[in-house]
């Protein structure tokens, strides 16, 4: 008897855990891109609040995630680091890393053998673009025409499905999310389609068609009847889905262009930006068929090419990596209350924490910026690294995480 109850405390023990700090996908709860911590620094260097500081492996645009105290993280190597180099795609190779969050120790990692060919060079993204997802449970990663993969949470391989084998020059850009038993990807560049995966078996359960010039990852709705919707952004429309079926909801007249903002939403309000003509579009989500004339709210001559927006309070803001411009939005009417130039070229996605926006930018550091309808600099804060900042910034159990293609760096 003794024996059993011991065992089955080591059994609740080794449970994974999931806490509300935890930052378990590509932009945190909800992919809003919104933390509910406070305290956060809002200036840091390599001299000042910097945790700590380690060099990667390999290259790569996703974000880390957060799970208790690990860290979970893609990039590649071998190929596609040194244009000028003579590098052979065969070296090209895929990585999976999980890191201990207190000091960013490598736990484990493994390597992925891509499915070859790829594209001969991916434009500023590389082969690592997506963000991993986990349920607690497992770890669920997306490499593009190599598929999606799951892992356990010691790192063994589970399974591996095929989405579509098609590349691009822009590479892939999506990240998986999860929905009950499924895991979900835009495939976009794979087969143009939105695959959804049993997420213990790896076995298809239903692929919608029409994920056209389309680089932005999907996103739940959640309705007041309790009901959710799954909504893409894809050239000229935003389309919604039933995300146990696949079967579509209703479509919206949207972005005239390739999009790769991903879309974020609030009280049943979807809000899509993108484009070069710089378009913010607000629908109301729950309608059917095509909802152009009765759920469209207000269009607002503000955009962004590959960065997306966050929500706080009455607010959308997020910064233009096309024509490095800031952007306040009412959300209710659509009405631009700022719209300033930026001191640099973001294609991460902002995050917001404690009435401030953490904007990553390419080259030129990350600045911190007050959440309020008035333009305002708090800090601008740069690490000593000359490499790419791509990846969306982390914010998880008091600490901001920000990767480079160089290293990953823990700011507390």
């Amino acid at each position: 008897m003794y024996r059993s109850i011991f065992f089955a405390l080591v059994v609740v023990f080794l449970v994974p855990t999931v806490h509300a700090d935890d930052w378990l996908q590509f932009r945190g709860p909800d992919g809003l891109g919104v933390s509910l911590e406070k305290g956060l620094p809002e200036s840091w260097g390599d001299e000042q609040n910097l945790a700590w500081k380690i060099p990667m492996p390999g290259y790569g645009a996703s974000s880390p995630i957060v799970l208790g105290n690990r860290i979970y993280l893609t990039c590649y190597s071998g190929y596609g680091i040194n244009p000028e180099a003579d590098e052979k795609m065969d070296d090209l190779r895929l990585h999976v890393m999980c890191l201990g969050l207190a000091d960013g120790e490598q736990v484990w990692t493994k390597t992925v053998m891509p499915i070859l060919p790829e594209s001969e060079r991916v434009r500023d993204h590389g082969y690592a673009a997506g963000t991993p997802v986990t349920d607690g449970e497992k770890l669920y990663v997306f490499f593009g025409k190599t598929g999606v993969l799951a892992f356990d949470l010691d790192g063994n391989q589970l399974w591996q499905a095929d989405v579509g084998s098609g590349t691009h020059g822009w590479g892939c850009g999506t990240s998986p999310i999860l929905f009950e038993d499924l895991v979900i990807v835009n495939a976009s560049v794979e087969s143009g389609s939105l695959v959804a995966i049993n997420k213990d078996t790896g076995e298809e359960v239903w692929r919608a068609e029409g994920m056209k010039r389309s680089w932005n990852t999907p996103h739940i709705v959640a309705l007041e009847n309790g009901n959710h919707e799954l909504v893409v952004n894809v050239i000229d429309q935003i389309l919604a889905y039933d995300p146990n079926t696949g079967e579509q909801l209703w479509s919206c007249d949207a972005i005239p262009d390739y999009v790769c903002p991903s879309l974020i939403s609030k009280d049943g309000i979807v809000y899509a930006i993108g484009g070069r003509r710089s378009l913010a579009i607000a629908v109301r989500a729950g309608g059917r068929g095509d909802v152009t004339e009765t759920h469209r709210l207000w269009e607002a001559k503000a955009g962004a090419n590959v960065s997306s927006p966050v929500i706080h309070g009455d607010h959308l803001y997020w910064v233009s990596d096309r024509n490095r411009t800031a952007y306040c939005v009412h959300r209710d009417t659509g009405e631009v209350l700022y719209e300033k130039r930026f001191g640099g070229q973001p294609y991460a996605s902002t995050v917001v924490a404690d009435d401030k926006l953490y904007v990553v930018t390419r080259y030129s550091g990350t600045f911190v910026l007050a959440a309020k309808p008035e333009f305002e600099i708090l800090a601008h804060n740069q690490f000593e690294d000359e490499s790419t900042f791509n990846a969306s910034p982390v914010i998880a159990s008091g600490r901001l995480l920000i990767r480079s293609d160089e290293h990953l760096y823990c700011i507390q």
